[in-house]
């Protein structure tokens, strides 16, 4: 492999680093549960912690940090999907605007 001993101290020094974050983002997460917040606001701060943590894990334990393009084009077609299928109900709806700009175009009643 090739790794000096000063290079594998700087990566145990990354870890431990990352460790200690996860460390502190668990306490945060845990005193957010005693924190006098509505229910959906408790929910959002806990989603954004456990975003941070999630991310953290990803780029430094599973090494997607070097991976970065390829994590991107994936990330960009799994949106691009996302929109597509929260959307495609919306166009077969009877009464949106845009199944009568369809109906007028096909000639065929949508949803019949």
């Amino acid at each position: 492999m090739g790794s000096s001993a000063e290079e594998i101290r700087s990566h145990v020094k990354v870890y431990l680093m990352i460790f200690a974050a996860l460390l502190v983002l668990t306490l945060v997460t845990v005193g957010v549960s005693f924190l006098n917040v509505s229910i959906p606001m408790a929910i959002a701060i806990a989603l954004v912690v456990a975003g941070i943590k999630g991310s953290l894990v990803a780029c430094y334990f599973m090494h997607l940090i070097s991976e970065r393009g390829f994590v991107f084009w994936v990330l960009g077609i799994c949106v691009v999907f996302f929109f597509a299928l929260m959307f495609l109900p919306l166009i077969t709806t009877h009464n949106h605007p845009l199944s009568i700009f369809i109906e007028s175009v096909s000639g065929q009643r949508i949803g019949s």
